[in-house]
């Protein structure tokens, strides 16, 4: 049992899929712009790959790029965890997953995501069972 099998208790299920994110925060007072992917990607939120902190329940404007040839989505998020990665090796940034929940997301953007999503979790169903 890894040490996140006891902290998944998220109410709606998560996918690997690397979306590209921009995502702007007023953190400190200036406006701070950041590209970067998810980690993963629910209905209610996603995981980023951060190389700095973001503090929590910080208002951040997200943009995400599905990569289906669709919109972008353009909402507001909530950072609700975020966990420093460890690393052995000296030199190299340390990077923090960021966990943001979806503040308000359109009905027609979340259908959207849930279709992906479930699209997602049925090919993953499908090429792992025996």
């Amino acid at each position: 049992m890894s040490k996140w099998d006891g902290l998944n208790r998220r109410r709606f299920p998560r996918v690997i899929y690397p979306c590209l994110v921009v995502i702007a925060s007023n953190e400190g007072g200036a406006k701070d712009i950041i590209l970067t992917h998810t980690e993963n990607v629910g209905i209610g939120g996603v995981c980023l790959i951060l190389k700095q902190d973001i503090k929590m329940f910080t208002i951040v404007d997200l943009e995400l790029d599905l990569l289906d040839l669709g919109n972008h989505i353009k909402c507001q998020g909530k950072v609700v965890w975020n966990v420093q990665r460890k690393t052995e090796a000296r030199n190299k940034p340390m990077f923090y997953d960021i966990g943001i929940e979806f503040a308000d997301v359109t009905d027609e953007e979340q259908h959207r995501l849930e279709k992906i999503i479930q699209r997602l979790v049925k090919n993953s169903e499908e090429t792992t069972s025996p």
